[in-house]
């Protein structure tokens, strides 16, 4: 649809754009390039944005785009099958790639001097892939697990059904990825076709950000791309969809343990006038604590989670609502949608609510474009929508929206004769959803009193006038007050800054009563001092950020990220939360119930629980051997009046850490946080606990299996691993980047040469009191004493040979490289400053980062294996699925 410039509201007055510097350039073949440099962290990127995804596939092709996607990584003229990613680990960098709708993109990110390496190999990919025939049969196979594990995902699942409920002819009904009889079908001769009628120039751009000199970049790309010949590219536009007025609902029933909730109204194209106020509508509804939704279902314990969503990919527009609750609460939930729907259609949000919305939004932007492949995804995307200005145009179309035309795009588009809704619940639980029960929901909506509006928080921040000197270590100012350590950093880029307070865990939840300190943090989010867990929320969020409780295995704490000139209300916000949570019983109640159905859930995460498991049979049934957020049992079995007994023992009578990163003057923002936490009450520091006892291959126990009816085995190995301070963790982390990701040698093994499933990895898992080797693959129920033999004969190899010179120079120089690349964002160098203060040895830990791998050699990889992956203390956890199909529903 075209928009007309006096109507559009994507026009630009600002002067600083997030375009800034791009310099843009179309090859005489017809590529698009874009080249945008940034040195907020020396890292490039290289995004490859081909204009061809789900959309475009006629119906005998169907999820032939995610197909080729996979065979992008198979091998060319020059390159053999594994070479792609082997050489791009070598340069410090990692590749993945994605398909979309309107799109499949394709992606690196490395040290900035493997800028040259990364154009040679992603043209190389792009332009002369060879699909060989062998090579695609035994992907197919690996893609057919893959669309196994998305039946095994009730969110996913869901979505997707509301998508074949919503539209009647446009190709978003279909499964995207394909189902496993479409892809069986699909030839050698059917990828060459597609991607030598898609994969041309003119339908190409390619985006490289990051610190580098663009003109030096433009010209390593025209190098790698001038001589790709002009070809016209095929178009197969998917059927037009009728218009219709209708209401319809679907039930799904499986083998899950709670219910996925999510409804949808067709919204509008990403160009149209309304995109930004539905965007908008969507963050007052579902974004943050503070929106409608959280409030009036999380809050009140209605559902576990819920959020809102305006997607628009190029042709047109989904608005959605999803929601995970218990069964039993179906209807009440659909209720308080439709309630909170109407109330936007019929009153719109005030002018206070739609700034706490679009401050989020704005902050969220700002997230996205920290990281190099971020802005060159964004940039990539705006050119193939528009040109690319329009990442400017929309993000200022966000700041010129008000109340009444936010009011206006709700009341034009979520009509309540026009709503789908999709229920996937349990076998024998919960009422059936159909289009009357839905069509009465929103036909007889009475509003409620409408909640009182939370007021912002009136806060003092007062510049410390005195304070200790700082220590610089590792570009980490360093201020020890009184009672705190505050570290804080400067990272350049957005102007965001992530700040938490977090106290060290130096004991383990009492075994009875696992989830203690999860629950008594998520408790202290619902209200602190004088503010209520409304008033709390909106304070948070007019500030740029929301309120998060950090709950580890060895921290606990809260933390959020704000735009860098609320540093300072921010802080005070933190320590009233941290200091003075107000733990009202029927808050800690509320919570409890939540988790324990959160902790139930956790038996559909067919990742998260096998590895539940395997801990369990590893550690036994304490410390790392239960979930941080508790099991069903432990959970019921803590009271309001422990959860406030722990916050005094844990809390204040400990000595936290503050830690800042982010766009600000260290020594600035140190009095600005030592105003608000300077006057604490002196604690020394609290050593980390004893080492934990490995239990695993003691033992029946060790080994943890569920039945469910799903459609693929999960599989979780642990063996015992260094902790995070053993000076055997470099070799074990040398080995995991050996055995895993692409390139690796289990990933080669078990899924290129096998097809034996889609998802094979090995990890080092290091905490402050143990450590783990730990391996999993998911495959088909008959397949899984093969994968384990597999997976068990590639473990032993590691025991017996040491590993090659080039397998260590590539997972050496893979994992220096990512220890830049990880720096990119202020949160995760935020996480890294807490790892190495709270687990390691101190700030001393991130002067040289890769340090610690290149002094790794072949004979400390063997010595490691050969210590730690010892059969006898193996410890395993399976989700053994039956191989039926599931879901049923009408």
């Amino acid at each position: 649809m075209t928009v007309s410039p006096s109507r559009s509201p994507f026009t630009v007055n600002r002067s600083r754009l997030w375009t800034d510097g791009v310099v843009r350039e179309v090859l005489p073949n017809g590529l698009t390039l874009l080249v945008q440099p940034d040195h907020s962290a020396p890292v490039v990127s290289v995004v490859t944005h081909v204009k061809a995804g789900f959309f475009d596939e006629p119906d005998r092709w169907t999820g032939i785009s995610h197909v080729l996607e996979h065979m992008f990584f198979k091998g060319t003229a020059r390159r053999g099958v594994g070479s792609i990613a082997r050489e791009t680990k070598a340069a410090g960098g990692y590749l993945n790639a994605g398909t979309g709708y309107d799109h499949t993109s394709y992606f690196t990110v490395l040290p900035a001097s493997g800028l040259a390496a990364a154009l040679d190999i992603q043209s190389d990919a792009l332009r002369n892939s060879v699909i060989d025939p062998d090579e695609l049969a035994r992907e197919l196979q690996v893609i057919i697990q893959e669309a196994k594990r998305k039946r095994d995902t009730p969110g996913a699942v869901a979505h997707e059904t509301l998508h074949e409920l919503m539209f009647d002819r446009h190709r978003i009904r279909r499964w995207r990825i394909g189902t496993e009889d479409q892809l069986a079908r699909l030839t050698r001769d059917d990828l060459w076709s597609y991607y030598r009628s898609r994969y041309v120039p003119e339908r190409t751009i390619v985006a490289i950000t990051g610190s580098l000199d663009p003109g030096h970049a433009l010209e390593l790309a025209r190098d790698a791309y001038a001589d790709w010949p002009a070809a016209s590219g095929a178009i197969d536009l998917s059927p037009d969809e009728p218009p219709r007025r209708e209401v319809r609902a679907r039930t799904l029933r499986g083998d899950v343990t709670h219910a996925e909730l999510v409804l949808g109204w067709r919204a509008v194209p990403p160009l149209h006038e309304d995109a930004p106020a539905l965007d908008l509508a969507a963050a007052v509804l579902g974004m943050g604590r503070g929106s409608w939704l959280y409030r009036s279902l999380r809050a009140e314990g209605i559902v576990t989670s819920v959020s809102a969503h305006n997607y628009s990919p190029t042709e047109l527009g989904v608005f959605s609502i999803g929601a995970d609750l218990e069964p039993e609460k179906l209807a009440l939930a659909i209720e308080r949608i439709a309630e909170s729907v109407s109330r936007l259609t019929l009153l719109g949000p005030s002018q206070d609510e739609l700034e706490r919305a679009r401050t989020l939004l704005r902050a969220r932007w700002a997230k996205q474009l920290e990281s190099m492949e971020g802005k060159g995804s964004a940039l990539a995307a705006a050119e193939a929508l528009d040109d690319v200005s329009f990442l400017d145009r929309e993000y200022e179309a966000l700041g010129s929206v008000g109340p009444d035309e936010v009011r206006a795009a709700a009341a034009t588009y979520l009509q309540p004769d026009n709503a789908s809704a999709v229920a996937y619940l349990p076998e024998n639980s919960g009422p059936e959803l159909t289009a009357q029960v839905l069509e009465r929901a929103f036909a007889v909506t009475a509003l409620r009193t409408t909640p009182p509006q939370p007021e912002s928080p009136q806060l003092r921040v007062t510049e410390a006038t005195s304070m200790p000197l700082g220590r610089w270590e590792a570009d980490v100012l360093h201020t020890q007050l009184s009672g705190a350590d505050l570290l804080v950093r400067r990272k350049a880029g957005v102007p965001l800054v992530t700040l938490g307070i977090y106290v060290p865990r130096v004991e383990f939840d009492p075994p009875g009563q696992a989830g203690l300190g999860a629950l008594t943090v998520r408790s202290s989010v619902r209200g602190a001092g004088d503010l209520d867990a409304a008033s709390l929320a909106f304070g948070f969020e007019r500030l740029g950020g929301t309120l998060s409780g950090a709950v580890a295995s060895d921290w606990l704490g809260f933390s959020t990220t704000v735009l860098s000139h609320n540093l300072g209300a921010a802080a005070a916000l933190l320590d009233l939360v941290f200091s003075a949570p107000r733990l009202a019983e029927e808050d800690v109640i509320t919570e409890r119930a939540l988790m324990v159905t959160e902790a139930e859930q956790v038996a559909d995460d067919m990742f998260r629980y096998p590895f539940q498991l395997a801990f369990a049979g590893a550690f036994g049934d304490a410390g790392y051997g239960l979930p941080v957020s508790g099991l069903p049992e432990t959970l019921a079995a803590i009271s309001p009046a422990g959860v406030r007994a722990s916050h005094s023992r844990l809390f204040l009578g400990m000595r936290p850490v503050i830690v800042a990163v982010g766009d600000v003057d260290p020594e600035e923002a140190s009095a600005t946080i030592a105003g608000v936490f300077g006057d604490r009450e002196s604690r020394p520091g609290s050593p980390i606990g004893p080492p934990l006892s490995w239990v695993g291959g003691q033992g029946e126990s060790s080994h943890r299996v569920v039945l469910r009816d799903k459609q693929q085995a999960a599989l979780a190995m642990a063996f015992p691993g260094p902790a995070r301070r053993d000076a055997d963790r470099a070799a074990a982390e040398v080995w995991a980047a050996v055995a895993s990701g692409l390139g690796g040698r289990m990933f080669e093994a078990l899924r290129d040469r096998r097809s034996l499933a889609y998802t094979v990895m090995a990890s080092s898992w290091q905490r402050g009191r143990a450590g783990a080797l730990v391996t999993y693959i998911a495959t088909s129920p008959e397949r899984e004493e093969e994968a384990r033999r597999a997976m068990l004969e590639e473990l032993v190899r590691f025991t017996r040979e040491p590993v090659s010179e080039s397998e260590l120079k590539q997972a050496v120089n893979y994992l220096s490289g990512q220890a830049e690349v990880s720096r990119q964002g202020g949160a995760e160098l935020a996480g890294e400053i807490l790892e190495a203060w709270v687990n390691g040895n101190g700030l001393i830990d991130l002067e040289d980062p890769g340090a610690g791998y290149r002094a790794v050699g072949a004979g400390d990889v063997l010595r490691v294996a050969q210590k730690y992956l010892q059969q006898a203390r193996r410890a395993e956890g399976v989700v053994r699925g039956s191989g039926i199909s599931s879901p049923a529903g009408g």
